[in-house]
């Protein structure tokens, strides 16, 4: 499926107002998982109330032990303290890299924003070596701007 036709679902999944917001987030990431190829998994990141570091939300793709990323620490919490995006397409090449899996080859990272503050992200992990282009980013930013609108 196309981004411009991922698009058109993402708006549908987002204005399903009966739905609760947990639900609507996990229907993204399955979404994504299920039509873009190399997306091998999908989950959205929050601060953590008060505390420096990121909590888990909805994901889609094999369980991960890292519920809980401290501010700066992998590509995660980088992206909480840059506030810009992070495509990483040789994640052995990352010093600062916290593997969820040993089949992981790239990841991006893109910052979710609520009235101009970092809330959160978006996570992509990829099995395959450099998938990532700009489209990809575009569209993750989309995605992201209309989360944000339920949250």
């Amino acid at each position: 499926m196309s981004f411009n036709k991922l698009r058109t679902e993402v708006e549908k999944i987002v204005q399903a107002q009966e739905a609760p917001v947990e639900l609507r987030l996990k229907e993204i990431c399955e979404l994504l998982k299920a039509e873009i190829p190399y997306y091998t998994w999908v989950g959205f990141y929050f601060k953590n109330g008060d505390r420096n570091e990121l909590k888990l939300g909805p994901f889609a793709g094999e369980p991960t032990d890292h519920t809980i990323i401290p501010f700066g620490k992998g590509i995660c919490g980088q992206v909480a303290v840059s506030n810009k995006n992070f495509v990483v397409p040789d994640v052995k090449a990352q010093d600062n890299y916290i593997a969820c899996s040993i089949h992981v080859k790239a990841e991006i990272v893109v910052p979710l924003f609520k009235n101009g503050e970092n809330i959160g992200q978006i996570d992509i992990d990829s099995d395959t070596p450099d998938p990532f282009t700009e489209e990809d980013e575009r569209f993750l930013e989309f995605v992201n701007e209309r989360v944000a609108e339920i949250l």
